[in-house]
């Protein structure tokens, strides 16, 4: 008869300080891991964001001295150019906005249904946003150019005599805001077309046979639906019109006498062309002030209308 002697091994308790290194473990490597974008945002967003604030505040004089207040502001908003800009920069966010995105959700409207035609009109129209905004610029100015340009062309055998589509004050900034339109339009689409992607066929059937036309099945059903996507092309959209300038440095430089100078092209010229760079620094912070508010606000608005599926 054999007896089997068994060895108990007691393990140490782990103590306090192993618990805290334990659980100190994954914290050290999520920030090991989190550390490159955290460098890179600080750099790079957060660090130049601090530095336009402080130079908002600081009034460097020709001997070199610099004075701390709201100077700057003070001198902005007695600026009227910067007035002009501010107002133009208006004109330019409703011609752009409404019917870039009436067009862009008419389009998705029409081109829901996935064939082979509508996938070439698709296609065809979201081309657009293929093109650099300064290229599309470069297009337009031998479009629009009085009396050799491809519209005034087509439009002097209807009889309409030539046309200065950009150095006309009265029709600059209209031309600025078709190319942006056209620009536009197509990008805003996709959205839409993805939001619209979203909506579960059952509910607009269930309408129809419920005996709702298409108009109220597009206002009590589709629309109440697209509302965040809707939202969310609306804050591109705002994005983009104190943004995108690239057209009016290319094509107008702000001109003529200011018909088409918006806020960001006013900073481009106090910071670049003045080196006046707290001037510069306080139209920053006012336009992004103004931008947040106003998409907040926008947000706010349509998520009162918003329906999430569930």
């Amino acid at each position: 008869m054999s007896s089997t002697a068994t060895a108990i091994v007691t393990l140490p308790r782990p103590t306090l300080g192993m618990r805290q290194r334990a659980r100190a473990r994954p914290l050290l490597l999520a920030a090991a891991l989190l550390s490159p974008s955290a460098v890179f945002l600080v750099v790079f967003t957060y660090a130049p964001v601090a530095q336009v604030l402080v130079a908002s505040f600081a009034e460097r004089n020709f001997d070199g001295a610099t004075r701390w207040g709201v100077g700057n502001y003070a001198r902005l908003f007695a600026d009227s150019h910067f007035m002009t800009a501010v107002s133009n920069n208006v004109l330019y966010a409703a011609g752009t906005i409404i019917p870039s995105l009436m067009l862009a959700l008419a389009f998705a409207l029409g081109l829901r249904e996935t064939t082979r035609f509508t996938t070439i009109l698709r296609t065809l129209i979201a081309l657009p946003l293929l093109i650099p905004l300064v290229a599309a610029a470069a297009l337009f100015i031998f479009i629009l150019l009085p009396g050799a340009g491809l519209l005034d062309y087509y439009l002097a055998k209807l009889g309409i005599g030539q046309t200065n589509w950009i150095g006309d004050p009265s029709l600059a900034l209209g031309s600025i805001i078709a190319i942006t339109v056209w620009k536009n339009t197509g990008y805003y689409m996709l959205f839409f077309l993805a939001g619209l992607a979203g909506i579960p066929q059952d509910f607009l059937d269930a309408a129809k046979i419920d005996g709702a036309g298409a108009p109220a099945r597009f206002w009590h059903v589709t629309l109440p639906l697209l509302m965040p996507t809707l939202g969310f092309v609306l804050v591109i959209a705002l994005l983009n019109v104190l943004t995108q300038v690239d057209h009016v440095i290319v094509m107008t430089q702000g001109g003529p006498d200011d018909a088409t100078s918006l806020v960001l092209f006013y900073i481009y010229q106090q910071a670049h062309q003045n080196f006046d760079a707290g001037l510069a620094s306080a139209a920053t912070v006012v336009s992004v002030a103004f931008l947040f508010l106003l998409s907040f606000g926008s947000l706010r608005t349509l998520e009162r209308g918003t329906h999430y599926e569930s």
